[in-house]
């Protein structure tokens, strides 16, 4: 263990000769990426000088070396985008944030949690403007990823966020807003940790205020229509939607849930809890809809009636305030894996259609499916919504066996397609199994982001598994 003023670093080298049970191994949420790395480092954050300096000389250690370098924190992508192959790899930790309520803004350092997050604003009466739909994930990591939540009405996580300091391959370090910087800002958006370390954002936030919850059950067919008219109401200020995901009428229903402030208590906004506000479903439920289309007819009778009738009021930092392991599974045998994909509102029915093409017929235990509203996010380079977009956030359970990673990797492909030629795209933090073709169809703009991938960073040193599959393949 290295040890500095304020600052703990673990370290794990490597050795140059040994056998392959002596090589350090990294993986992601999914487990199913196992990749070695040169060096990995987990560092805290809160001593900034020091956190800075050491970067700078793994940095250049890495370049002399002419091995990749990548920074994550809880590593829940799930095809590698945070790890660097045969690289040096650093997992951040232990954060700050910092309010700025004049300007309506917190700031939050490399390690910071959106858990640190909400505990440091919940007690000032503030909240996220938007906020990573769980509380695990490092806020410099939903910037790299672009991630969204489900407050209304917004566009993903870089919309609200008005400065990063980005760490160059040289170790300098650049200001970049929609304004100073602005190409760098976009690029570093989205951009997978490729262009620099983020070693700070300054994001928007908003009050935090107790909402009451709206139910409405309807065909998935009126859904989007009804959707739009409900992010439109100045009054809403979350909403999502459920689609149910019993092979028999499999996405043929769906429920609304929207939010509307009631007045704050005499005795003030209740703390927030860590239950979150999808967590009315118990755990016990959820997993048992494994191999029991029983369990998932049951599963959606419970959320469209008994949880629309015993939902109470919540803060907005409680609804956010979740979790993975809310609904996680122990059974070492499976993973759950995450697709998302985004349409235009006007071509939500076809997505439908599509689905009930692909899903049922992959043998794939499919969970849940969660829908999103976005607004259009014009800056990132790797945008996912050009124009507004409905999302749908989908959980399926695999086997972690070589026939279920083929049984998804066809199905992945086999959805894509037709949500391509709807104009919409699919999310790039998951695995890595769409084509290069795809790739390139979803995100019209990818050749550009590699070319000046190579203007900022032409020794290459940023690199992932995302990189090595898409560019250096």
């Amino acid at each position: 263990m290295l040890k500095g003023a304020g600052t703990l670093i673990a370290a794990s080298v490597a050795p140059s000769v040994g056998s392959a049970e002596q090589r350090v191994i990294v993986n992601d949420a999914s487990r199913l990426n196992p990749t070695p790395v040169a060096v990995h480092l987990t560092v805290r954050t809160d001593a900034e000088a020091e956190f800075i300096a050491r970067l700078r000389t793994e940095l250049q250690t890495a370049a002399a070396a002419k091995r990749p370098f990548a920074v994550a924190v809880a590593r829940h992508s799930m095809g590698g985008q945070s790890i660097p192959r045969d690289g040096t790899a650093i997992t951040a930790t232990t954060g700050t944030c910092e309010i700025d309520s004049g300007r309506m803004t917190f700031r939050a350092s490399a390690g910071t949690t959106w858990r640190d997050v909400i505990a440091s604003l919940d007690k000032a009466g503030y909240s996220p403007a938007v906020m990573q739909s769980n509380n695990d994930f490092g806020v410099a990591s939903t910037f790299c990823v672009n991630a969204h939540g489900w407050p209304v009405p917004y566009g993903p996580f870089g919309s609200t966020v008005r400065a990063i300091r980005l760490m160059m391959a040289d170790g300098s370090i650049l200001k970049c807003t929609p304004e100073e910087n602005s190409e760098l800002f976009g690029l570093a958006m989205g951009g997978y940790g490729l262009f620099g370390v983020v070693l700070d954002v300054e994001a928007a936030l908003v009050p935090n205020v107790l909402l009451k919850p709206t139910f409405e059950k309807m065909p998935s067919r009126d859904f989007a229509q009804r959707f739009l008219a409900v992010v439109g109401d100045e009054h809403v200020k979350m909403a999502y939607g459920r689609m149910s995901v019993a092979r028999h009428g499999f996405f043929e229903e769906a429920l609304l849930g929207s939010y509307r402030p009631l007045p704050t208590p005499a005795e003030g906004l209740p703390q927030a809890t860590s239950k979150g506000s999808l967590s009315t479903l118990s755990r016990d439920i959820y997993r048992a809809q494994i191999g029991s289309e029983v369990a998932k007819r049951a599963r959606w009778l419970a959320e469209t009636k008994l949880a629309t009738m015993t939902s109470g009021a919540a803060t907005r930092n409680s609804l956010m305030n979740e979790p993975v392991a809310n609904l996680a599974d122990w059974d070492m045998s499976r993973t759950d894996i995450l697709h998302e994909y985004f349409v235009a509102p006007e071509r939500f029915a076809e997505f439908v259609h599509a689905c009930q093409e692909v899903i049922p017929a992959s043998g794939l235990e499919f969970l849940n499916v969660t829908l999103r509203y976005l607004k259009p996010d014009p800056q990132n380079v790797l945008a996912y919504a050009r124009e507004r977009r409905i999302s749908a956030v989908m959980s399926f359970s695999q086997s972690v066996t070589p026939d279920g990673e083929y049984k998804m990797l066809t199905m992945t492909e086999a959805l894509i397609d037709p949500v391509v030629a709807l104009g919409g795209a699919f999310y790039l933090p998951y695995r890595l199994h769409a084509r290069h073709d795809q790739v390139r169809a979803a995100y019209p703009r990818f050749d550009e982001f590699v070319e000046r991938k190579k203007y900022y960073d032409p020794g290459l040193l940023f690199r992932n598994l995302l990189w090595g599959t898409y560019v250096d393949a």
